[in-house]
């Protein structure tokens, strides 16, 4: 039995600032339910959450993971730290044109760590934090529901009461559960959002904490609302949500601490009632604290904004396309369609997609589109809510309805297009922080049902199924989110209409090896969206390596006709040209591509090929030089340029640009097999053995490798080992060119030594 102790020796005016009075009724009261210590329900719901999503934990990097870690630059020890604060998540440069303006230092500094701790690039050590971060904040939950439900209340000893230890086990649970979370705990981009919603809840408690009272008497503590502010603007640092925090702080403050009736005060203030202090707005220290708030949230907003640049983040239409409609009454209508597509999936998380984007969720163009009752039957559902929270005559009933308004609304508005464009149609992960408002509104309706039924153990029975099914859902989406096959082919039943969902099928299924399959599904994806450059480049590079030159030509065409920047479809139509032999197109398309991508070492090596096929062998040299100094580590800009050097005769030049590529690259053993040939010409019959030796160690079973270690062992006059190499080589491969006569002539010379020495 919990107990509500109370103060006799402070004054009544101070109560209001460190206590709630007894709630005017008692949630719990009439919920059927576990009634656990509070150390026990954080264990149960640390348990529960972690057994949602346990399978995630060796997970593969996949969807954004490759962009957010594995080519992210700045979680590379070699990057210095100072970078991170003017990158965004992306690793790109804040002051870029195609940064996305994101900016979260603190979640790529924790993928930093995670990647030092590691060694490397090892997934499992990213999943388990991201899983540690989700129990720990449904275990918060817990304390967070209690003071949402229960009200805030403090003993003589400043220790806070749970006043609803059933309804905020049962919200606590229903969050910890809730399978719309599973992209930010099974997914590591995810981490950001997990980061911002921990970081986020520390900064309410903190707030809560300064109205616990203190020896000095004081009505509320100054340092925990600088600790709370300071706090939100950690979580903004993880993600830019965070900084909502401080809205919610002052919303609760004015609802739970200062009562404050928000219809009375409108109509106060409507009619200029001089009786306004008695109506809580002016009541001692709340101005000042919202002051505290408002204008810490204001600084921290301007550092931000200096930091990023004045410059809005650039999106194109594929990614959010009703933003960029004409009409204001498309935008507006898409927009609430798109909130009401959030809220079914609060409601029903059965439908998950890793991407809502490209053709998803076709535009509504007219009031005729039936889709129109999804926006009518949210916006009656707000309404009524709004009308009970502002107009009940129960002030516990008002409370609670806004602040699970709140909690739902307003973690929710940066990602609403109403103050920005934002890059995603829909996004399962921004919806994580207002899970909170939701599970709140369930329960209270739990708790509002529980009271009027009077077989309260088949509602409890209920509540329970739900969360056994959301814990199998978590469970079987986690699973999904385990390999990009996985979660690239669940998507397909979901949003069969989105042109990406094709476009990562192929692509996974191109770099599987299986083209045919791929093909399939990249013309689908041009199909969907006629404009998807991306598709079109990748399905045009496989073309080519099929050598349908013609078609591959065209979708390349048609896709820098499209998007005249994208530079990876100029080099790729430039290799095709070069196949077809048009060279002159070619170079052009080359030169294109490395105009709109100046740091482009790729595209300076297959310009190198096509100067090398044309003769220009300067010409050639120098752009492969332009590679390997844009890309010290690129092999094949340096294995040609000591070919080319070795067959124009070079051999000084070629063995110098061979050991300066040896000393950049010590392990590659396509160097080594090509400066030990040029080695063996200049007659270093010893250093080119050694290099070959540790060529053929690195690659066994490259047969030409062995063949031209025979070729050096035979003008090197060790006959014996040459006839060993050269039987391995055609062994290895028996149509390798020049082996077999170079084969045949060291048998016939073996012979006539043999009846020589007869």
């Amino acid at each position: 039995q919990i107990c509500n102790q109370h103060n006799a020796e402070v004054p009544n005016l101070e109560q209001v600032f460190h206590r709630m009075a007894q709630t005017e009724s008692n949630l719990d009261h009439d919920v059927s339910w576990f009634l656990l210590p509070s150390y026990w329900a954080k264990m149960v719901v640390a348990f529960i959450s972690f057994l949602c999503f346990a399978n995630s934990y060796d997970g593969d990097f996949v969807f954004d993971d490759s962009e957010a870690i594995i080519n992210n630059k700045d979680l590379r020890a070699e990057t210095p730290l100072g970078d991170l604060w003017h990158h965004d998540f992306w690793g790109s440069k804040l002051s870029s044109n195609t940064s996305h303006k994101s900016y979260r230092p603190l979640t790529v500094l924790t993928f930093r760590i995670n990647y030092l701790f590691a060694g490397g690039f090892y997934p499992v050590g990213f999943h388990v934090i991201n899983i540690i971060l989700h129990c720990t904040i449904s275990v918060l939950m817990v304390d967070v529901f209690s003071i949402l439900l229960g009200g805030l209340q403090f003993t003589n000893k400043g220790r806070r009461l749970n006043l609803a230890p059933k309804t905020s086990l049962i919200a606590a649970l229903l969050f910890a559960v809730h399978p719309v979370h599973t992209e930010c705990v099974a997914g590591i981009v995810g981490r950001a959002d997990l980061l911002c919603a921990l970081f986020f809840l520390l900064s309410f408690l903190g707030y809560c904490k300064a109205f616990r009272e203190n020896k000095e008497g004081h009505n509320f503590s100054i340092f925990w609302v600088l600790v709370s502010v300071i706090l939100g603007a950690i979580a903004m640092l993880c993600k830019e949500q965070g900084i909502t925090v401080l809205g919610l702080n002052a919303v609760f403050d004015a609802l739970v601490i200062n009562k404050l009736n928000v219809l009375e005060l409108f109509q106060k203030l409507l009619h200029k009632d001089k009786s306004l202090e008695n109506a809580g707005l002016v009541r001692k220290g709340l101005l000042f604290r919202i002051t505290l708030l408002m204008s810490g949230g204001a600084t921290i907003l301007y550092i931000r904004w200096r930091i990023m640049g004045t410059g809005p983040p650039a999106f194109t239409e594929v990614d959010n396309p009703a933003s960029f409609a004409d009409s204001l009454f498309v935008r507006a209508i898409n927009y609430n369609y798109y909130y009401s597509l959030n809220a079914w999936l609060l409601l029903c998380p059965w439908w998950l997609c890793f991407d809502w984007s490209m053709g998803c969720i076709p535009l509504i163009k007219s009031v005729s589109d039936w889709r129109i009752i999804a926006l009518a039957a949210l916006w009656f559902c707000l309404i009524g809510l709004i009308c009970q929270a502002l107009c009940s005559e129960d002030s516990h009933k008002r409370r609670i309805l806004t602040l699970g308004l709140g909690f739902l609304i307003i973690p929710f508005l940066p990602a609403s297009n109403l103050f920005f464009r934002v890059g995603f149609v829909i996004a399962e992960r921004v919806i994580y922080l207002p899970s909170i408002g939701y599970c709140i509104l369930f329960t209270y309706g739990f708790s509002l049902l529980s009271k009027q039924a009077k077989k309260k153990k088949i509602l409890a029975v209920a509540v329970l199924g739900i969360l056994v099914i959301n814990i199998m859902r978590c469970a079987l989406r986690s699973s999904q989110w385990r390999s990009e096959e996985q979660l690239f082919r669940s998507a397909l039943s979901v949003c069969p209409l989105n042109a990406k969902v094709h476009y990562n099928v192929g692509k996974n299924l191109a770099d599987k090896g299986n083209q045919s399959a791929a093909i399939k599904y990249y013309r689908e994806a041009v199909r969907l969206n006629p404009k998807y450059v991306h598709a079109m480049n990748n399905l045009g590079n496989i073309l080519k390596e099929r050598n349908e030159l013609h078609e591959a030509e065209e979708l390349l065409s048609l896709a820098v006709q499209i998007q005249p920047d994208f530079a990876a479809a100029w080099m790729n139509l430039g290799i095709v040209q070069n196949s077809l032999r048009r060279f002159e197109e070619a170079e052009q398309s080359y030169w294109t591509a490395i105009k709109h991508r100046k740091k482009y070492p790729d595209c300076y090596y297959n310009l190198g090929r096509l100067y090398a096929d044309l003769n220009r062998h300067i010409d050639a040299l120098n752009a492969w030089r332009n590679a390997t100094v844009l890309k010290p580590e690129h092999s094949l800009a340096w294995n040609n340029m000591i070919i080319l050097l070795d067959n124009t005769g070079n051999l000084a030049q070629a063995e110098a640009v061979g050991r300066e590529a040896l000393e950049l690259i010590p392990n590659d053993h396509s160097l080594m097999f090509s400066l030990a040939n040029v080695l063996g010409k200049s007659q270093k019959y010893k250093e080119s053995e050694a290099l070959f030796l540790k060529a053929i160690k690195a690659n066994p079973n490259a047969a030409s490798y062995h063949g031209n270690l025979a070729v050096l062992y035979h003008r090197w006059g060790n006959l014996d080992l040459a006839k060993k190499h050269y039987e391995v080589s055609l062994k290895l491969d028996p149509m390798a060119p020049g082996t077999r006569e170079n084969y045949n002539l060291l048998r016939r010379k073996l012979e006539q030594l043999q009846r020589k020495g007869g």
